[in-house]
């Protein structure tokens, strides 16, 4: 794969992402959605399709990495590191991208839930915004050490599970079956290890977000909760270089 490919399938794959999977979570959060209220379930799911959509769709032209702890974790597995750049600035522009496309396809209910005094809540300054939550993750309860070790702890599965496919068919790749498998572990750690902090697991799909919800002209929106910022960008790193390393003890 060249550069380009790489750049090219990143950013269209993690913009993709973050359009699905931020518009499942604004179609549940924001008022005069058709869809507000739908719950945790809808929000689990629908990220687990938004993964399997991305990675269909540019699984040919960078392998769908789509998440940088991935990345990091297919770097330490292969000992290849020259493109890692190339990841990261895609799936980061990606990410961007998704994120103000979610912006502008729920604008009217951006704007009737930041206007309404019942939705739109406290605009502080530094921390979570009434609608943060559609743009990145939070925890709720902050507790940085519990919520560092969750962020390493679903991550360290989801690299692990993505590593690992193919190994019980002779070593061989799973192919198109692969992303089904991914959307399904993505579904699973959300129902299982995403009540404590949105289950971030991916340093992109939260740091991106974030900067857009920072400057993007929202009324009344409130801070972007920098202070809690690192979390979501330490945890899924750590958790992706901790599953290379247990692949590499275990499986090869």
């Amino acid at each position: 794969m060249s550069s380009s490919d790489i750049f090219l399938g990143e950013t269209i794959g993690t913009a993709v992402l973050i359009l699905l999977g931020g518009g499942v979570c604004a179609a549940v959060t924001l008022k005069n959605s058709k869809a507000r209220g739908a719950g945790w379930l809808a929000i689990t799911f629908g990220w687990g399709f938004a993964v399997m959509t991305a990675v269909y769709m540019t699984a040919s032209l960078s392998g769908a990495h789509l998440n940088p702890a991935v990345t990091v974790g297919i770097a330490i597995k292969d000992g290849e590191w020259g493109d890692v750049p190339v990841y990261f600035a895609g799936q980061l522009l990606g990410a961007m991208i998704g994120a103000a496309l979610v912006w502008v396809a729920y604008y009217g209910q951006f704007l009737a839930h930041l206007t309404d005094p019942e939705t739109r809540g406290e605009t502080p300054v530094e921390g979570p915004g009434p609608v943060l939550g559609v743009f990145s993750t939070g925890p709720e309860i902050r507790n940085t050490w519990q919520n560092l070790a969750t962020e390493v702890i679903g991550t360290t599965v989801l690299v692990l599970a993505v590593l690992t496919q193919g190994l019980n068919d002779s070593g061989k790749g799973l192919g198109t079956l692969g992303g089904l498998i991914t959307a399904f572990v993505v579904v699973s750690i959300g129902l299982s290890l995403g009540g404590p902090t949105g289950y971030a697991i991916n340093p992109a799909r939260d740091l991106g977000p974030r900067i857009v919800h920072a400057l993007l002209p929202l009324p009344n929106k409130g801070g972007s909760d920098w202070g809690y910022a690192w979390i979501p960008v330490a945890g899924p790193l750590i958790g992706g270089a901790l599953a290379a390393g247990i692949y590499t003890i275990a499986f090869a």
